[in-house]
C-alpha cells in the first residue's frame, strides 16, 4: 500500500488556526499544499458560501487561496534553502493579485505556486488560480521568515 503524501500544513503547522489554511480552524478554508517539483499545488473545492454570487467565487476567497498557497510555498523553499527540519514561520509582506475572470464555483480549484527569487529570510512567489483549465487569477508577493519577537513567530 502506498502512503499518501502529507499536506505542508498537517505535517508543519497541525495547530494553525489559519482562516485560509489552518488545519485547526473548522470555519476556515483548509487549503492544503502539496510540493511537487519546485512549485506546490494545491486542489480546493469551493462551496455555495463562497461565492460573490451564484456560480462564481467572492473574490477574497481567491485572494486568500493565492495568499496562504503562496506563504506555504515560500516557507517551504526557505526550509530547503536552509536545510532545515521545519518551515520558518513566514508572513505575507505584499501580494498583487490580479482576477482575470470569473472562478466557477461547480468544480475544484487549483492553485499553483513557484519561487521566482529567493534570499536567507524572503521569498517571491509566483501562482495562479486555475478552474476548467482556465487561469482565473493570478498572484505576485514577498514572503518574510519572522524572527523571535513577531506576533506569529511561534504560530505553527
Amino acid at each position: 500500500m502506498t502512503e499518501q503524501p502529507q499536506a505542508l500544513q498537517d505535517r508543519y503547522a497541525s495547530h494553525n488556526a489559519c482562516f485560509g489554511c489552518g488545519p485547526a480552524n473548522a470555519k476556515g478554508l483548509r487549503l492544503k499544499s502539496f510540493p511537487e517539483g519546485e512549485e506546490a499545488i494545491c486542489t480546493w473545492t469551493p462551496e455555495p458560501h463562497h461565492e460573490a454570487f451564484p456560480g462564481v467565487l467572492n473574490g477574497g476567497i481567491c485572494g486568500t487561496l493565492l495568499d496562504c498557497h503562496s506563504n506555504w510555498t515560500a516557507a517551504w523553499a526557505l526550509m530547503r534553502r536552509a536545510n532545515l527540519p521545519s518551515p520558518p514561520c513566514t508572513v505575507t509582506a505584499d501580494f498583487h493579485v490580479v482576477l482575470k475572470r470569473p472562478t466557477p464555483t461547480d468544480v475544484p480549484v487549483e492553485v499553483r505556486a513557484k519561487v521566482v527569487e529567493i534570499s536567507d529570510d524572503r521569498a517571491v512567489i509566483e501562482a495562479t488560480l486555475t478552474a476548467k483549465g482556465k487561469v482565473t487569477a493570478t498572484c505576485r508577493g514577498t514572503f518574510v521568515a519572522v524572527r523571535e519577537g513577531h506576533p506569529a513567530y511561534h504560530r505553527w
